[in-house]
């Protein structure tokens, strides 16, 4: 299994060991084994330019996953704008590593299945993210 993190910005992030050892969770509680999972952390304009390349989108978003991914082997990329992790932080009034932690579960979420398209998949999705955080906060540095 491998997890790897990637900034073209400066970004403060929960420790790395911390992280992989809740995302390798979250994807066991799932059913799911870890093969390669990239996060990206970039700017509005890079995930913008993204957008548009990719999905052909025109807008802002805070993140887009690609997912590679084989039967219950997890591969994916995760591209997430921290500038809008900080604006929605502001907007939802909470810590910016908060919001940062549930974008990061909400792209691994996004490889074990879930969707966020219906107000039913939304409802499955913030469900899931809340036990993510909360699973999150209890594992010791």
């Amino acid at each position: 299994m491998a997890i790897s993190f990637h900034t073209s910005v400066k970004v403060k992030t929960p420790s790395k060991k911390k992280l992989r050892t809740w995302l390798s969770s979250i994807a066991s509680l799932e059913k799911k084994k870890l093969k390669a999972l990239a996060y990206n952390f970039c700017s509005d304009k890079k995930l913008l330019q993204i957008n548009q390349q990719f999905l052909k989108h025109n807008t802002y978003t805070d993140i887009i996953t690609f997912d590679y991914s084989e039967k219950n082997f997890i591969l994916g990329e995760i591209y997430i704008s921290t500038e809008r992790v900080a604006e929605n932080a502001i907007k939802e009034k909470v810590l910016f590593e908060e919001e940062l932690i549930r974008v990061i579960a909400h792209g691994l979420l996004h490889l074990c299945g879930y969707k966020d398209k219906s107000a039913a998949h939304k409802k499955a999705m913030r469900i899931a993210e809340k036990k993510a955080i909360k699973a999150f906060m209890s594992i010791k540095d």
